[in-house]
């Protein structure tokens, strides 16, 4: 892992950039692929260009920030939520008085799994459980990103998870492009966040947090433990008693080893 040391200290030296929250396995991974696409022989050429070059060290450092998403990633954990977590909260909130379900989608991208769920919710709203009030609020650091989930308009490859029924319902066509239709937006707050911001444990958007569904997928996997932890404490304290945490696929093990329990098998989906 030498080339970690000799690049991170670089890119600390140069620039004043730590990337010392990231996984090692992940930034040597992300470093060999940036040292292969320049075709540098050895790290030390590779560091000899970042010292010379600014858009070098801009490329690594988007290729660290991964910003990715797809409409209902993951079919399991989007059927468990439809089935049987969106309306079990829903019912929650009728009984007890408060009618507003509140979810925070924390590592948006392009705002694919915002829509998602909201796409969900307002079916439960036209199926049995009538009138529903939410609200999500989608975050990313990305801020190329949040302007993108904003537009809401989608290439016809990004529209390979939804079903034809779901397509002909929630956009518009024009010519290769899918724009989400504006009654999909109005419950959404799309903002620029930082998950690793020590000052705000939620976004400012949603003044107290008190999330129902914290959606947090893909994410940890890239960093350090430590770092997994502080992401964790912050979701975790963000969320109303009896909330759900969403993970990625690969993070269910992560979850476990903090204290989380998979409340559906296989499904990602968890509570402290």
């Amino acid at each position: 892992m030498a080339i970690i040391t000799q690049i991170t200290g670089l890119l600390m030296r140069l620039h004043g950039i730590d990337v010392s929250k990231y996984d090692e396995s992940f930034l040597d991974k992300s470093i060999k692929k940036r040292i292969a696409e320049t075709n540098c022989g050895t790290p030390e050429d590779y560091c000899a260009i970042l010292e010379k070059d600014g858009k070098e060290w801009n490329i690594l450092l988007d290729s660290l920030n991964v910003s990715y998403s797809e409409f209902f990633r993951n079919p399991l954990t989007f059927a468990v939520l439809e089935r049987i977590v969106l309306p079990l909260v829903a019912m929650r909130k009728k009984n007890s008085g408060h009618k507003e379900l509140r979810i925070w989608s924390a590592a948006c991208a392009a705002g694919q799994e915002a829509y998602s769920l909201a796409m969900l919710l307002e079916e439960l709203i036209n199926g049995d459980s009538g009138k529903i009030d939410y609200r999500i609020f989608a975050t990313d650091q990305n801020e190329s990103q949040v302007e993108e989930a904003r537009r809401g308009e989608y290439s016809t490859y990004a529209l390979n998870n939804l079903s034809l029924k779901r397509v002909n319902r929630w956009f518009t066509r024009r010519g290769d492009t899918y724009i989400l239709k504006p009654e999909l937006k109005g419950n959404i707050d799309f903002a620029v966040f930082d998950l690793f911001s020590g000052n705000l444990s939620s976004p400012p958007e949603s003044i107290f947090g008190d999330f129902d569904l914290v959606v947090c997928a893909n994410i940890l996997f890239y960093y350090k433990n430590e770092f997994r932890k502080m992401l964790l404490d912050k979701t975790g304290d963000s969320m109303a008693k009896g909330g759900f945490l969403v993970a990625g696929e690969a993070e269910r093990e992560i979850l476990m080893n903090f204290n989380y329990h998979e409340v559906f098998p296989q499904s990602g989906i968890f509570r402290k």
